[in-house]
């Protein structure tokens, strides 16, 4: 009954969150995705260095996350390549356990390896800690972090977030692409 309880309460709350995880139109998410861009750049001059370095950019302007017992999260980005948006793609993560709220966040992955964007076109979906190594870049990381040091495949901030939930990870995240 209380399984019952949390999975009515979470798809309640991603249901009513939903309209704003999801833009409008493709024109929509390009300019949410830019602006995006721009705030994380303005807040985080690493973020804006590895866009220069990178061969791909993933962006998601808008996560929506909630949980009470069993929760989710969802959002629509883009992939930017060659000074422009080159597709589409969604992010989706299910979990269980102690949880309880909801939040929104944004987030970037700098793809700065060919593998990585490599995987990312030809799979059916990658799910961030298979694949290509993803780092989730914070304050401690960023700063022994430089362009020069860069080893793995991506590198993800996470920016933005809104709400009462504890924490958040993009661990176990399925990024698709999608028709827009």
């Amino acid at each position: 009954m209380v399984q019952m309880i949390g999975i009515t309460a979470a798809a309640f709350a991603l249901t009513a969150f939903n309209g704003a995880a999801v833009a409008a139109s493709a024109e929509d998410l390009n300019k949410d995705a830019a602006q995006a861009l721009q705030s994380l750049y303005k807040t985080s001059p690493l973020a804006a260095e590895l866009s220069k370095k990178a061969k791909a950019v993933l962006v998601f302007p808008k996560i929506i996350k909630a949980g009470l017992v069993f929760g989710g999260s969802y959002g629509e980005g883009t992939l930017n390549k060659n000074n422009g948006v080159t597709e589409y793609y969604n992010s989706v993560s299910a979990s269980w356990g102690w949880q309880l709220g909801a939040e929104s966040y944004g987030y970037v992955v700098f793809l700065v390896s060919d593998k990585a964007v490599r995987y990312l076109e030809e799979s059916k979906g990658w799910e961030i800690g298979v694949g290509p190594t993803v780092v989730v870049v914070n304050e401690g990381i960023a700063k022994n972090l430089s362009s020069s040091t860069l080893k793995d495949d991506a590198y993800a901030f996470i920016f933005d977030q809104q709400g009462l939930m504890v924490s958040v990870s993009i661990e176990g995240t399925k990024i698709s692409r999608i028709k827009r």
